[in-house]
This record gives C-alpha cells, structure tokens and sequence, in this order.
C-alpha cells in the first residue's frame, strides 16, 4: 500500500460518510508535501514526459568536442577560441589581456596575484548537480579559460557521467599545475570548496585551494552593489559590461537538465547549458579588466559612472593604497557632476585629516563654507578642528552660530548635533575665561 493510500485509510478522508474534518486542509497539504518527497522532485513541478526528449542524435552531433582519456578513464573536452578582435559587451578580447595585475591584487585583497601575469590565470566556473553544495553535489562541467597572446581560450571539461569524474579532476589538476592564481565568482564560498571535496572523494590531491583567487563577486559587489538589483553574474554583464544573454537557461534548471541526459541521453538538453557555462567563463575576464580599470589612478571620468569610482577610493583606502585613492578622489572632485564632485571632496578632505595634513583639509572645508556657510559637513568638520587642534572656541562658535541662523533646510538630527557642539563649546569658552 502506498503511502498516500495509508495516510488516507488513517485520516478516513476516503470515507463518504465522514464530514470534512476542521484540519482537512491540513491534511491535504500534508498529502501535497508527500506526493512530492515520492517523486524526489520539487513540490509544485511536473516530472516531463519520457517522449519529450527521445532523440537518435549523438552527443557529438550537437556538442562539438573531442573525447580525451587518462589513467583514470575518459571524458569530454569543448574547445572554444575568442581572437583578439572579439568583442563581449562593451569589451574587446584584447582589452582582457591588459589586466593590471597590481590592480587585481587589490581587488583580490592578496599582494601574491601582483606578482603573476595576467596568462597565469586561470578562470575557472562549475555547472554541478545541485545548488547546495555538499559531498553529494558533482561538477558534471567545469569550465575554465585562460590567455593566449592577445586571444582567449576556454575549455570545457564534461562528465557523461558519474564515472568520468575522476578523469575531469585529474586533467583540471594538470592545468591548474601551469596556472599561477584562479579567478572565479563566488568560486571561494561555492566551486573551490565543492572541488576541494570531490578531489578528496575521488582520493586526488587538491591543487585549488591552496592557489591565490581573485573571486570577482566581492569586489563586484563592493563597487556596483550601490546601483544594482543584485550582485548575479547575469546582471553584472547586464548593467555593467554592456552584455545580453537571450534564451539563456536559469542556473536553478541546470542540474536537472543533467540528471535528463542521464535518463534520456538527448543531447540537446545539455546544449543551453554549455553556452551558459562558456559565456560565463568570457564574462568573467571581462568583468574583470572593468573592475581593475575602476582602480587606476587616472580613470576614464568619462566613462565609468562616478558613483562606481568614488566606491572604487574607499576600496582602495580600505586596502591600504591611500595614494591610489587621493589620486582618484582627486581627479572624481574636479569632475562636471556636481553631487560627485562634492562627495569626492568630502571623502578626499577626511582623508586628509586622517593623515594629518590639515593643511589641505582646511582648504577644502573653507571652500565649502565660502560656497555655502551652512554646509554641515564644513561646518562640523571646521568647528572640531577649531575645538581640538587650535582651541579656538570663540571661532567655533561663530562658525556655528552663522550656520544655524541661515534659512538652509537642514535635517533634525543635524540641528540638534549644531546645537549640541554650540553648549559644549560655550561652556569650554566660559571656563578658559574664569582661568
């Protein structure tokens, strides 16, 4: 008796002459639940129909690769070859390979990349039978690229099945042998832990972990997270590299499209899901030259967004390159938007103060007061630096006082903090007197 039959015969919801029990939708949603663990599928998806995917095509017949064998068996490799004129979005091959390594150490948060060329790295993204992770999460497709002169090349490494597995590990360690650093998306938190496990599984060393990777989702979203929906590779090609995928598979279908092939060996269903695996792979070395372009210390105002640069200074100050962020603070403050060039002086004037040279900071916020004497910012900023470093008071108090009398809207977390420096202020003032 199955079990649906069971809980049916237990709850007596068969029974005609049984009135509906106040938890009668309960049961039945309980019912739904256990319709869908017995068909090991998601609640709420249709299992398809066998005959939706008969096909008399071999796998070769749609995907273009060659079969390669090792000690450990053998398996499938697509070649793909992007010349140096090739453009992906916005973004031309030949732009890729300029990759300023100094930059990707930055963006990578690890001084060993600047040491690489950008030929020693080795873009690597996994199409794998489940989203989760874990020991029983397989990487069927591993796709990996890397440079050649002025061009880019990708390879993809494919699993027919699961015994093929040991066969794909062992050549991606062989590459990786020649490679000096990884570079992913999300490849730390998802695809180099998930590898890291097969290798143990399949008792082969692990030759990923211990390589330097610039993972390119938390710089991404470090820079871009200010104006974008989410931080999926997907958008960042989008809004960011100026690339469009059409009919492109969702990642959340792919591991079924995988365990289809395995039950009806139609080639066709794996078709999206290697040009989704490839595209990614390009995108990320496109993604990439963006992102280190951000940090150079004469940007293109022109033609990033100002947003994006004045995001890319904190990160540069955060990592410990002051002087890449005062150049590019410099360069944003003489920029023709006015909101970026003010937030460039701000930024760039804190930085002064934090280094000491009050010199320059002064001069930005005496700037700010002649353009607008209510300028809170300036104003607080001039009036701790004349409390604490000059012990000016009376100054100060000038300062603030002129501040509160304008008509300028203001905020009243704003007022209140004015308000609050003034009395202290005034109260300092009147004990130096009493001395």
């Amino acid at each position: 008796m199955s079990t649906i039959k069971r809980l049916q015969r237990l709850t007596g919801e068969n029974s005609p002459k049984q009135k509906k029990s106040p938890r009668a939708d309960e049961i039945s949603e309980l019912r739904r639940r256990i319709e869908a663990v017995t068909s090991r599928r998601p609640a709420g998806t249709q299992k398809a129909a066998p005959g939706l995917y008969k096909s008399h095509l071999q796998l070769q017949d749609v995907i273009r690769g060659e079969e390669v064998a090792n000690a450990f068996g053998k398996f499938l490799i697509v070649h793909a070859h992007y010349a140096g004129s090739s453009k992906h979005g916005s973004r031309s091959i030949r732009e890729m390979t300029a990759l300023d390594m100094k930059a990707a150490a930055i963006l990578a948060n690890n001084a060993d990349i600047a040491s690489f060329d950008c030929k020693d790295a080795l873009f690597l993204d996994t199409e794998t039978t489940g989203l989760a992770g874990g020991t029983g999460t397989f990487a069927f497709l591993i796709g990996l690229g890397w440079f050649v002169d002025d061009t880019f090349r990708t390879q993809q490494l494919f699993a027919r099945d699961f015994s093929e597995e040991k066969a794909c590990l062992h050549f991606l360690l062989e590459v990786a042998q020649e490679k000096g650093f990884l570079v992913t998306y999300n490849g730390k938190t998802f695809d180099v832990g998930l590898l890291a496990a097969r290798f143990i599984l399949n008792r082969l060393p692990d030759g990923l972990t211990a390589m330097p990777n610039l993972d390119l989702l938390h710089p991404a979203r470090r820079l871009f997270g200010h104006r974008l929906e989410n931080n999926r590779l997907a958008t960042m090609e989008k809004d960011i590299i100026g690339f469009h995928r059409y009919g492109d598979i969702p990642g959340s279908e792919i591991p079924q499209r995988y365990f289809d092939w395995l039950r009806y060996n139609d080639p066709h269903l794996l078709a999206d899901v290697f040009e989704h695996n490839r595209l990614d792979v390009v995108s990320m070395a496109a993604l990439s030259i963006h992102l280190a372009e951000l940090l150079d210390s004469k940007p293109d105002i022109v033609r990033n967004d100002h947003a994006d640069l004045l995001a890319a200074s904190r990160l540069l100050a955060d990592r410990g390159d002051s002087s890449g962020a005062r150049s590019l603070l410099e360069a944003l403050s003489k920029s023709d938007d006015p909101h970026a060039a003010y937030e460039a002086r701000k930024s760039l004037s804190l930085m002064h103060k934090r280094h000491g040279r009050w010199v320059e900071a002064i001069q930005i916020w005496e700037t700010m007061l002649l353009c607008n004497a209510g300028n809170f910012f300036a104003v607080e900023e001039m009036a701790k630096y004349l409390e604490h470093r000059r012990r000016d008071f009376q100054k100060a108090i000038q300062i603030i006082n002129q501040a509160l009398s304008l008509p300028n809207p203001r905020t009243a977390l704003e007022r209140d903090t004015l308000l609050y420096r003034l009395r202290r202020l005034k109260t300092r003032a009147g004990c130096l007197n009493e001395e």
